[in-house]
């Protein structure tokens, strides 16, 4: 069932993104409201990694604009998002491979100077992925992939955003991580947390999302409940080879 919901946080409207002459996203209109867990689905090369990459600035919009607590961000960087309560996990994680597991969470609260709720977020994230704990003075550089992925997810879990961005947070991992990754990024949502979620795998997405977006060659194709575009036969067709 979708959840109560009310502000809309952030509104994509008429996005595009050219590489060069190429239309990488053609014109995706995508909303997620305070509270949601929102998806956007769609095989490789759709245009998924890019519409994030224009969220959060790192790639330059063609056309159209994004709004975010009711304000236009475009032209904003990264930094400025995270102060703003805009975090991303990023497809391939980007953990400090040179610094601990403790300095990479204390990096993600630098926006922050509560040090005794910092403190009581460490143990948090410590408690949500206890592998953490256990080697909170490893090298994040020699953890394994779904170690890393924990770790980049706690890490922008500690500045405390109010929406979170995750793109591919399954990719490349074992099955038995994916299951854990799956059950944390659901864990997060049902604490309050607004979660825009790009993912390949689709079942698994829709699942635990309430609303989701299918997106193919740079456009959005369909929209709806995560649970209705689950057992649609078009989208388990193309995502599910039924």
């Amino acid at each position: 069932m979708t959840k109560t919901t009310s502000q809309t946080l952030l509104k994509i409207t008429g996005l595009q993104v050219a590489y060069g002459g190429i239309k990488a996203v053609k014109g995706v209109d995508l909303h997620v409201n305070q509270g949601e867990l929102v998806t956007l689905i769609g095989s490789n090369g759709a245009g998924k990694t890019t519409t994030m990459k224009a969220i959060t600035g790192s790639l330059p919009m063609a056309d159209g604009d994004i709004e975010y607590l009711g304000k236009s961000i475009k032209g904003k960087g990264a930094w400025d998002l995270v102060r703003e309560g805009l975090a991303m996990v990023p497809e391939g994680r980007g953990v400090f491979a040179r610094m601990t597991i403790t300095e990479n969470l204390q990096m993600g609260a630098y926006i922050r100077n509560d040090k005794v709720e910092i403190a009581a977020d460490m143990e948090k994230m410590f408690s949500i992925f206890p592998r953490l704990r256990e080697r909170k003075d490893q090298l994040a550089g020699t953890m394994s992939g779904g170690e890393q992925q924990m770790l980049a997810m706690g890490r922008a879990l500690m500045s405390r955003p109010k929406v979170l961005l995750l793109d591919e947070p399954s990719m490349g991992l074992s099955p038995i991580m994916v299951d854990k990754i799956f059950e944390v990024v659901r864990d997060v949502s049902a604490q309050g947390v607004t979660i825009l979620l790009v993912e390949q795998n689709a079942s698994r997405a829709l699942a635990i999302a309430d609303r989701g977006y299918v997106m193919e060659s740079g456009a959005v194709t369909m929209n709806g409940d995560a649970k209705a575009l689950l057992n649609d036969p078009r989208v388990r067709a193309a995502y599910l080879g039924e």
